[in-house]
């Protein structure tokens, strides 16, 4: 049955304006693109917060900030100046207070440092060294933009780090999540690279299988929504209010363990343990305080150099490097069987 002019042209009426709609907003030019929010970090806490206590800007002699596209970042530099380089990238969590027994023994030790992520490194060669250190994207003193945090943000910032303190080449170390980064910049940048490559309980290659529930489901976007609304930051402020007591305890009963080392009664590991808290404390006041940490955090893990980085590992960039390997073969976080697989062909 043929259908009447009227009715066709109802219809076309009703689908035209639909359609050249649609064709304009798929030609229109788009808007420039908005500047990348940048979060702050540590440095904006107030001077009565413990993080100032715990780890201060001061926290390593040596400290500058870079400015780089992505916000600025915290570094430190140590050891004699004409020693061979070595950078420290630390892991997920945890900003460079992660070395603070490592790197000033390798500074006396004539490396130069760089304190930068995190790391840790031991002796390989008889010639002297220098190592920088710095903090990661989202954590520490360094600012936290709010992109995604894949492999490259990671290793871009390295380079662009290396670059503004003028460093043509370092050795390169990292733990845990910083050997995924390490790995990548290896990858991605050999000519950066010394002939050393040192990689501690390394991620990288880790399977979705290996990261928990739980830490997949707070990872998910709903759920960093729901962290960062007003009632959950105001929650996680006061659990954090509330550990700093414990903390201080902990760290005078270490110092009052060093002072009496030689009492029968001293309790052992008592420094270890205060270190431990007092890291796991700025872990927490950066969760409850910096509303770009949780954030960092999350992208890492979904997003970063902690899984799928098995062409990294086996890539040119390793071509010729000798490859340090470091793992606990009783390693809960990195289990000790990805030791294998970050070895590379060739170790």
């Amino acid at each position: 049955m043929a259908r009447s002019p009227v009715h066709c042209m109802s219809f076309s009426v009703l689908v035209l304006p639909l359609v050249l709609a649609v064709a304009y907003l798929l030609a229109a030019f788009p808007s420039p693109p908005a500047p990348i929010t940048v979060h702050q970090s540590l440095a904006s806490l107030p001077q009565t917060s413990r993080s100032w206590t715990i780890y201060p800007e001061d926290f390593y002699p040596g400290g500058a900030y870079a400015e780089l596209p992505y916000g600025k970042v915290r570094y430190w530099l140590m050891g004699p100046e004409k020693g061979r380089k070595i950078v420290l990238i630390h892991g997920l969590s945890i900003p460079a207070i992660i070395w603070k027994d490592v790197a000033p023994a390798l500074a006396s030790n004539k490396y130069r440092v760089l304190v930068y992520g995190a790391s840790f490194l031991r002796r390989t060669l008889e010639t002297s060294y220098s190592s920088p250190a710095a903090d990661l994207y989202g954590r520490g003193y360094s600012d936290a933009p709010q992109t995604t945090y894949d492999p490259t943000l990671y290793t871009t910032q390295l380079a662009l780090l290396m670059q503004h303190i003028r460093w043509d080449k370092a050795i390169v170390c990292g733990v845990s999540m910083g050997g995924g980064i390490a790995a990548a910049f290896t990858s991605q940048f050999p000519q950066l690279v010394d002939e050393n490559v040192v990689l501690i309980a390394s991620a990288g290659i880790m399977d979705s299988g290996d990261i928990s529930r739980t830490a997949k489901f707070m990872s998910s976007p709903l759920v960093q929504t729901l962290a960062s609304s007003g009632p959950v930051r105001h929650y996680l402020q006061r659990l954090a209010n509330s550990s700093s007591s414990s903390v201080t305890a902990a760290m005078e009963g270490a110092e009052s363990s060093n002072n009496d080392s030689d009492s029968p009664d001293a309790a052992p590991n008592t420094p270890h343990s205060a270190s431990v808290q007092a890291a796991l404390e700025i872990v927490r006041l950066q969760s409850a305080h910096l509303p770009g940490y949780n954030a960092a955090l999350s992208s890492s893990l979904r997003d970063g150099p902690i899984r799928g980085q098995h062409h990294a590992f086996t890539s040119k960039g390793f071509e010729d490097r000798r490859v340090l390997l470091i793992h606990g073969t009783k390693d809960a976080t990195v289990h000790p069987r990805y030791a294998e697989g970050t070895a590379g062909e060739d170790v």
